[in-house]
Order: C-alpha cells, then sequence, then structure tokens
C-alpha cells in the first residue's frame, strides 16, 4: 500500500490520522498500522478486545507512560471496561510489580520457586476438581 492508501485506511477506522501514525517512515507505516488494526483494533483475536487493553494499561502503568495509559484506558472503555474493572487492573499491576521487586530484590531461587509453585498449582487443581472454592 502506498502512504496515501494508509493514511486512508488509518483516517476511516479512526476518523483522522493521529500525529505519532504521520511520524511513522513511509517504508514502515504500511507493517506499522497492520499490526496497530490487526491486534488493537480487531476482534478477531484470541483475548476479546475490553482484556487487551485491561492488559495494556497494566502495562502502561508499570512502565509509567502516561500516554499509553490514557489510550488504553479510553480504549478499555470503549470496549465495555467499567470503572471497577479499569481500577481493578491497575491494582493488579501495582500488586504485580510489589512482588516482582521484592522476589527479584531477595533474589529467590527461581527453580525452587517454579517447584513450589507447581505444588501449589497441583493442589488448587486437585481442589477444585473436589468442588472445593480455590
Amino acid at each position: 500500500m502506498t502512504r496515501e492508501e494508509v493514511d486512508r485506511d488509518i483516517e476511516a477506522t479512526l476518523g483522522l490520522v493521529p500525529q505519532f501514525m504521520k511520524d511513522v517512515p513511509d517504508y514502515l507505516v504500511e507493517s506499522e498500522w497492520s499490526s496497530f488494526k490487526n491486534l488493537e483494533l480487531s476482534d478477531q483475536t484470541a483475548i476479546p478486545n475490553k482484556y487487551k487493553e485491561l492488559i495494556g494499561l497494566g502495562v502502561s502503568a508499570a512502565t509509567r507512560c502516561r500516554y499509553c495509559a490514557y489510550f488504553h484506558t479510553e480504549a478499555a472503555r470503549l470496549f465495555g471496561a467499567t470503572d471497577e474493572e479499569i481500577n481493578e487492573a491497575c491494582l493488579m499491576a501495582k500488586h504485580t510489580m510489589a512482588w516482582s521487586t521484592y522476589l527479584n530484590g531477595m533474589q529467590y531461587d527461581y527453580d525452587e520457586f517454579r517447584r513450589e509453585f507447581d505444588r501449589i498449582a497441583d493442589h488448587v487443581r486437585a481442589q477444585m476438581a473436589a468442588g472445593a472454592p480455590a
């Protein structure tokens, strides 16, 4: 596709060509738009759009990117996320980052961590199979 064709597709999809897309070099714009459109906007992916956006919000919060945090928050809302779900996604990012900081800082043995978690998962699966709450 030519730059003009890509820009027309972007505008037809988004209502305008955002500056960040205008700044992508001509030789990359087709692949960048295709990737953005097929992953970010398509409902033909394995993960529903609302959940992709909540994941994106959590990552954005962890990387402290205000552009992405705004984008993913509003996109999550467009795809039906509630304020409660947005709040929980941010709390989950905080929770994950806190444990990551602690485990890495303490330099826990990774192989032992995996063995322990695998035992935990086996226990929870057995509980679930028996009908007990996880």
